[in-house]
């Protein structure tokens, strides 16, 4: 075998470290499914677990199909490994940070819209926020793409009752169109056709809502604090 050859084979990998990288890939991606699958470990262990077994998946990869640090001059490869490695990390880093933090948001507003509808006014001697008893209700009809009245003004406490007497659904969103917030833990109100929604106004201010399909159909509330 000539001195080339020899260099290709060293630089390429053979077969069998073909096989054993397959190998140890399939190994490393089975072990961590059956550990979620069958709920073995949960919470940080589980996480730790996964990401040690990602860093054994680079691993394989790098050794044996990348076959970094094999060729003559490999210098280069290493700076574009490290620079590659160094995007992964800030995007898996950031992607667990932006995930952490909407499900910190999504459960907040889970509880608080859970607090609200079940009218949980007390948890362990603590104020929740929640109204202790619904009092007026006022209501807000949509018809022919209209609000009336465009302008509502109630008290902490009373109910608003959003009627859709049109013959199409309306999808209602609160704050300005493309930039929506939630009011009492809700995100979006859904009505049908010759459907009602009431939520209870547990938080005071002034509030816009909108239909989100047809930006035009849009009303104000005002909730005054007792």
């Amino acid at each position: 075998m000539s001195s080339t050859e020899q260099t290709t084979k060293r630089e390429h990998g053979t077969t069998a470290s073909y096989i054993a990288g397959f190998v140890l890939s399939v190994a490393f991606t089975i072990i961590p499914y059956y550990l979620v699958t069958r709920h073995v470990v949960s919470g940080l262990p589980l996480l730790a677990t996964i990401l040690g077994f990602a860093v054994l998946q680079m691993i394989v990869q790098i050794v044996f199909f990348l076959h970094l640090g094999r060729e003559k001059s490999p210098h280069w490869q290493l700076s574009f490994f490290v620079a590659t490695a160094g995007i992964i990390f800030v995007v898996v880093a950031g992607s667990l940070w932006i995930m952490h933090n909407l499900h910190a948001n999504m459960a907040a507003e889970a509880s608080k819209k859970l607090v609200n509808g079940e009218a949980i006014y007390q948890i362990g001697g603590e104020k929740t926020g929640a109204c202790q008893e619904a009092r007026a209700n006022h209501q807000v009809i949509i018809r022919d793409g209209s609000v009336s009245p465009l302008h509502i003004e109630a008290q902490l406490c009373d109910t608003l009752t959003l009627i859709n007497e049109d013959d199409m659904a309306r999808v209602i969103a609160f704050g300005p169109h493309d930039h929506h917030a939630t009011y009492a833990g809700e995100a979006e109100l859904v009505l049908g056709k010759g459907r009602g929604k009431t939520i209870t106004l547990s938080e005071s201010g002034t509030y816009r809502f909108h239909d989100h399909l047809h930006e035009q159909t849009a009303g104000i509330f005002t909730v005054a604090p007792q």
